[in-house]
């Protein structure tokens, strides 16, 4: 893959064998924002988890001490009284089965976030193939399947993320934006990693974590010290 003269002069600023303390690793991620635009500044946590076996799952979700800096679109899946309160919560939109055709038929996915009372489930996983492929389905880990949508809405417009294993087994989640300060994005990072290995399953044997890297959108990746995790 060939790389742009902003990112190569960004990537000599970086030695790619070391692995940096937290607040070096992320005062080197903002010097190598050099995009127009306001580039999100992501962890990649590769783990020694087997996604494969369902006591090595690992997926939650923590609430970031200032936001990811992104504007969260929720959709409420409620009804009865559950519909007033998810829409004084503020939740972008709310309904119940007439929103299936919508999702399934007209490919409508103005959301970034889905949020189901349990007693919507039923009808919410009929959007299993269409949701879950795109990480959108509710999932009560995550607590987003829940009766206190008041609580959900808050927490997700707070800038609460959702961490999970992909197929390689690897924790992708962003911790904010460039323009944040460092010391905003070294605290989003914290509770994170805080989160993270308090997730730790009892069945993984060893080191837990096996490689820790923070990066922008469109930057070179810097390792942070794993080993203290």
């Amino acid at each position: 893959m060939k790389h742009g003269k902003k990112y190569v002069e960004a990537a000599k600023l970086i030695d790619r064998a070391q692995q940096y303390e937290t607040a070096e690793a992320i005062s080197l991620v903002k010097k190598s924002a050099t995009a127009k635009f306001d580039e999100t500044v992501e962890v990649h946590i590769r783990t020694s988890c087997d996604g494969r076996h369902a006591d090595q799952q690992i997926r939650g979700a923590v609430v970031l001490p200032h936001g990811t800096g992104k504007s969260v679109k929720v959709l409420v899946f409620a009804k009865g009284t559950k519909l007033d309160e998810a829409q004084a919560a503020g939740a972008d939109h709310v309904g119940g089965e007439e929103l299936i055709p919508k999702i399934q038929n007209e490919g409508w996915l103005d959301f970034d976030v889905v949020v189901a009372t349990p007693d919507m489930m039923g009808v919410v996983g009929r959007l299993g193939k269409v949701l879950g492929p795109k990480g959108l389905m509710p999932n009560p880990k995550a607590g987003t399947v829940t009766m206190d949508v008041t609580k959900a809405i808050n927490d997700i417009k707070a800038g609460k993320i959702e961490y999970r294993l992909d197929k390689a087994n690897i924790i992708h989640c962003p911790i904010g934006k460039a323009s944040f300060s460092e010391e905003q994005l070294e605290q989003n990072f914290t509770a994170l990693m805080d989160a993270i290995v308090k997730a730790k399953p009892a069945t993984v044997k060893g080191q837990y974590l096996k490689s820790i890297s923070v990066a922008t959108t469109m930057g070179p990746g810097v390792k942070v010290v794993a080993n203290k995790y």
